[in-house]
């Protein structure tokens, strides 16, 4: 294996579910190199690939399909907080997180439906048809919670996302 390959194969084992940009920012490597070395430690069964909501994650064998949808969310400083949230008061409304976080509503429904497409939640309705938040494995979420966090670009690009929401739909914040 050459040296990039396995410095790759290193990192992504140092810090499973990075996704594609950070890694080629992480290591300082061509777009095409990582492409390359990425694509050959993935037919080697080196790498796993997950393809979630617009990234490629990678990860070492031995992470199963929810574990890690589960890390590449967690990923998202977004999502995270909405799983965290939900951890702490069982099935939240998601009216309630929109307003405890301060997210457009349209934010959070964006959000929960990846939860839900990655399995990592269930909608509920309660009487009056409001949507409720319960994820399905809330101890393995918890695990993994503890384990991963968002880098600082991820998060600058969750803020920004957040901050053109807030003003593309500033009457979903009152």
């Amino acid at each position: 294996m050459s040296e990039l390959r396995e410095v790759i194969a290193v990192h992504v084992r140092l810090h499973p579910g990075v996704h594609f940009n950070e890694l080629v920012r992480d290591l300082d490597i061509a777009t095409g190199q990582a492409q390359h070395h990425l694509r050959r430690l993935c037919k080697e069964d080196e790498l796993v690939v997950e393809k979630l909501r617009g990234r490629t994650h990678y990860f070492p064998d031995g992470y199963d399909p929810w574990d890690r949808r589960a890390v590449a969310l967690l990923r998202r400083e977004t999502t995270r907080e909405i799983i965290a949230h939900a951890l702490e008061g069982g099935t939240p409304a998601a009216a309630e997180l929109a307003s405890d976080l301060d997210i457009a509503r349209s934010t959070v429904s964006w959000h929960v439906s990846t939860l839900v497409e990655a399995g990592l939640a269930e909608k509920t309705y309660d009487s009056q048809g409001r949507v409720h938040v319960r994820l399905t494995r809330p101890e393995e979420t918890r695990r993994l919670l503890e384990q991963v966090s968002p880098t600082l670009p991820d998060r600058l690009v969750d803020r920004f996302a957040r901050l053109v929401d807030r003003v593309s739909t500033p009457e979903s914040h009152t």
